[in-house]
């Protein structure tokens, strides 16, 4: 009999516990669980809170008829907690798409700006080690180029174009005075000017500059677009972090959040309806964002496959020393016809007393930082934009999914479940619920939201303005470049097509795709006469054309060295 009246007295106790956990009890005579929660939660001191429930007169939002537990302050310390609770969810939610984009963001430039010192080195190694006599001169004229590059790569608004041509216009009267019209001495600088001046019109490197300002334009600006839209995504991110609730909405939370304790209702939470109404309402100008952000990673996904190729920053910069040399070859073809227009144009040389240094590139130097590498032979720096974007393709919906799943994975009781409506605990939300965007909250029965939010309106502009970068509307179109060679013993004509080859470490898949792997060119500067060097084209039918010599080596298995080093450092940011 005992035991049968203490088994009674469990389930009696087990009911009135699920009835209080669910919400169904009446508030208790006592404010004390109310007053635990709130010093749990840390929102104030607990002299702020009754022991017993009192009259709410003075109460602006948890209005209620019966007695209370909650004070003015109270409510007031609840505002801004509700405000801050929903950040704290909204950061939450976004911080693995944020960091997903910045630590990327960073990556790319990293690697971006390793390719750049890199190709630097390569250039500047071709004079040290092939033309040394003016490797002082021309390296300088290099560093200049790359610093160029490097500025617009990063969002200074230079031109690609102007940039390039600058280089080969510098370029020339260094070639001239120490391989078209080598002298003991050093050309003059009103010469040098004169011949500065004269190189677009004496063409002395043929098409190669035109075909250097296609490679460089097609290469660099969608690489700048891509870092920029990447930025941008993470700026998208931040406002959307910290978005500014009106004072309606900032009701609503309280009412939905925090109103219910009030009434000592310490365990519920709100009916899904009416989460979704409330949430849809505050985040109405968030749900704007959703289409363009859409848009936006699928402008990101077909950016980055249309700059795989032979139009690839990693191809292009890394095979710049190559289309120097081409220029250089193509010099001294024509040296003597060269001489003659020169000499139309600015006359005999002018000489003064030498002064060039000999080679001043560090081998040692450059080989610092790269040492302790390794590489995967396979990766390149398209195969990770690949796994980027595989990865960031998931948050296309992640804009218009957001209010579901604040309210389905945090703040809303589950089906089934009594909860609350913002008045009481109820078996379900009755009022109709709302669909989302700012033109949808007409109807909100728990928020009224008046118009668009201009930060919002803001970011949205500058969605657009990148999606058009990115949908390549605004990238210049080069066709491939046809080169005219033509040598002192007369016409040898010869196509370099822009293609990328086999010998640039390209392999072409049955799609068409072309897949570039991390490698550089057969030909490597050395320290041997120009004639030594082997140059490999590919021509329209798809042969290679073998314009010199044999090839130089002696700084390959360098060059590889630091080749294979750069790629294995911007693997490990990722």
């Amino acid at each position: 009999m005992e035991r049968e009246k203490r088994l009674s007295l469990g389930f009696l106790t087990l009911g009135v516990l699920v009835l209080v956990a669910s919400g169904l009890a009446e508030p208790p005579p006592s404010c004390e669980g109310v007053r635990k929660v709130f010093q749990l939660r840390q929102l104030g001191p607990l002299r702020d809170v009754p022991r017993s429930p009192r009259a709410g007169a003075d109460l602006q939002v948890c209005t209620s008829k019966n007695p209370t537990c909650c004070t003015k302050k109270m409510e007031e310390r609840y505002q801004t907690a509700a405000k801050q609770d929903i950040q704290q969810v909204l950061q939450t939610s976004s911080a693995t798409l944020k960091f997903l984009i910045s630590r990327n963001a960073a990556a790319f430039q990293e690697t971006f700006e390793m390719l750049i010192r890199l190709a630097e080195n390569y250039t500047s190694a071709l004079f040290c080690h092939t033309y040394r006599s003016m490797a002082a001169e021309a390296t300088a004229r290099v560093q200049e180029f790359f610093t160029d590059v490097g500025l617009f790569l990063f969002g200074t608004d230079v031109n690609t174009e102007e940039f390039v041509n600058r280089f080969f216009d510098t370029l020339f009267p260094v070639v001239y005075n120490h391989v078209i019209n080598p002298g003991l001495t050093d050309i003059s600088l009103e010469y040098a000017e004169c011949l500065r001046m004269a190189q677009r019109d004496i063409r002395p490197f043929g098409n190669i500059s035109k075909k250097a300002v296609g490679q460089m334009g097609r290469s660099l600006l969608p690489s700048r677009t891509f870092l920029q839209a990447l930025n941008l995504g993470i700026e998208v991110i931040n406002t959307t972090d910290h978005l500014h609730f009106s004072k309606d909405c900032s009701r609503a939370l309280l009412k939905m959040q925090y109103c219910p304790l009030c009434q000592g209702l310490t365990l519920s939470k709100p009916c899904m309806g009416y989460c979704l109404n409330v949430i849809r309402g505050c985040l109405a100008n968030m749900a704007e964002v959703d289409l363009h952000w859409r848009e936006y990673i699928r402008s990101l996904e077909e950016l980055s496959t249309a700059m795989s190729g032979t139009y690839d920053i990693e191809h292009v910069l890394l095979n710049f020393h190559s289309l120097v040399n081409d220029a250089l070859v193509q010099a001294r073809i024509n040296g003597p016809e060269l001489s003659e227009q020169v000499n139309k144009l600015c006359g005999p040389p002018v000489r003064k007393p030498s002064q060039s240094p000999g080679c001043s590139v560090d081998q040692n130097k450059d080989n610092q930082g790269f040492k302790m590498f390794s590489r995967d032979s396979e990766e390149t720096l398209a195969s990770r934009r690949k796994e980027f974007i595989s990865h960031l393709r998931p948050y296309r919906a992640f804009y218009g999914g957001l209010v579901d799943q604040l309210c389905g994975n945090e703040l809303a009781a589950a089906d089934g479940l009594p909860c609350w409506n913002g008045e009481d605990v109820v078996r379900s939300y009755t009022h109709r619920v709302v669909g989302s965007g700012v033109k949808a909250q007409s109807a909100n029965p728990e928020v009224k939201v008046k118009g668009t939010d201009p930060v919002i309106s803001q970011i949205i502009d500058k969605l657009k303005h990148v999606i058009q970068l990115l949908q390549s509307k605004s990238f210049p179109k080069y066709d491939k470049w046809d080169l005219q060679q033509t040598g002192s013993g007369g016409g040898v004509d010869e196509q370099i097509s822009g293609d990328c080859d086999d010998e640039d470490g390209c392999a072409g898949s049955g799609s068409g795709e072309v897949k570039r792997v991390l490698k550089i060119t057969d030909w490597m500067p050395d320290k041997t006469n120009l004639s030594d060097v082997k140059q490999i084209h590919q021509t329209n039918d798809g042969s290679t054309l073998d314009t010199t010599g044999a090839a130089c080596t002696t700084l390959a298995d360098y060059m590889t060295f630091m080749l294979i080093s750069l790629v294995t450092l911007s693997l490990s940011l990722w």
